[in-house]
């Protein structure tokens, strides 16, 4: 049996852009889900690797597997086998973008040597994330490295969204979870790391689908689609990164900057709460990974400021906010944070 990447029976989360011919997934942890009676699963898609060593994340009956796409750089409609040799019952598959913007990736078709059969839906409770590369799980795999900088020449292989601390409290809260993460990313343009040197900030691709011109035609999300029940927003590793002159100097202790830097996060916080209808509850987070805890103070004057207002935010700091590695971090320090964040929205939040 053969489905089209539009069919009902393929159930999407995360963002995406749509045509007649394909589905477009741009974010890391974008996915569909199938499930289907058969022994086996192809996927017919189109992949382009802009930079790096990346695969393919699926997850067959919650055991994860990946398929090499590096070979495949071309943007050439390819058939990848994403489940094979299964036994004769009913199987759910997860096919989902391993990586950000070093990928783009369309779906086309799916085929089964058995039937289609309706998805299970997807649950009520709705998570959104707006974040760095630990949103979306860079470095995650180089589990020798906990504690220390990455691994030279690591190339994106060690890379895996699955995992990272926002899917995992998600899956850990029963949620769904549009994850809107890119490694490098800070607030305004000119800043961070992501798409030097002319650098694209959250500023610019918090309200995209299409956010790197990579990828195509810039879309506008229609934020009318998803509307989040919590939004975490975890950005301010990257942002001390002046990309025009490439210095890591700017001091958000100046005045001058505090007051610019804390201006623009609030204007997009306030953006999103009117997209939400005053709805949503915004978790204000860093992460473990090494920085200048007065980024972490700034984020608490700017959820006080947020909160009198009369916007529902909340400042999230892990135990070892800052403190636990100067590289990313590794899967058991994204279990460690999951963990944190899990109780810290259950107990505060919902």
């Amino acid at each position: 049996m053969k489905i089209s990447h539009d069919d009902p029976k393929a159930l999407y989360m995360g963002r995406f852009d749509r045509t007649v011919k394909e589905t477009k997934l741009f974010h890391a942890g974008a996915q569909v889900r199938l499930k289907f009676s058969g022994t086996s699963l192809f996927a017919v898609i189109n992949s382009t690797v802009l930079w790096g060593m990346l695969s393919l994340g699926v997850m067959i009956d919650g055991e994860s597997k990946e398929v090499p796409l590096s070979e495949y750089n071309n943007g050439e409609e390819i058939t990848v086998v994403a489940a094979a040799g299964l036994d004769e019952g009913v199987h759910e598959v997860i096919i989902y973008k391993r990586h950000a913007g070093n990928q783009t990736l369309s779906l086309i078709s799916f085929e089964t040597d058995g039937e289609f059969l309706e998805p299970e839906p997807l649950p009520e409770l709705k998570i959104e994330v707006y974040g760095d590369s630990v949103c979306a799980g860079e470095v995650i795999e180089a589990v020798d490295y906990v504690g220390q900088s990455d691994p030279e020449g690591h190339n994106s292989r060690f890379d895996d969204v699955w995992n990272s601390f926002v899917m995992q409290t998600a899956r850990n809260l029963n949620a769904q979870i549009h994850n809107i993460c890119q490694g490098g990313i800070a607030i305004f343009n000119g800043t961070g790391y992501f798409h030097m040197p002319d650098c694209i900030g959250l500023e610019s691709t918090f309200d995209k689908t299409c956010y790197f011109p990579e990828g195509g035609e810039i879309t506008d999300w229609d934020f009318g689609k998803y509307c989040p029940d919590v939004v975490i927003i975890a950005v301010g590793q990257n942002d001390k990164h002046d990309a025009v002159n490439d210095n890591d100097d700017i001091n958000i202790a100046a005045p001058d900057y505090r007051k610019k830097w804390k201006d623009a996060y609030k204007k997009m916080v306030r953006e999103l709460d009117g997209h939400y209808k005053n709805s949503a509850k915004f978790v204000l987070t860093t992460t473990v990974l090494m920085h200048n805890a007065e980024w972490d103070n700034a984020i608490e004057e700017i959820k006080n400021e947020l909160c009198s207002e009369g916007i529902k935010a909340y400042h999230n700091l892990f135990s070892r906010n800052g403190a636990a590695t100067p590289g990313h971090p590794r899967l058991p320090e994204h279990n460690e944070m999951a963990e944190e964040l899990t109780k810290f929205i259950r107990d505060n939040v919902l």
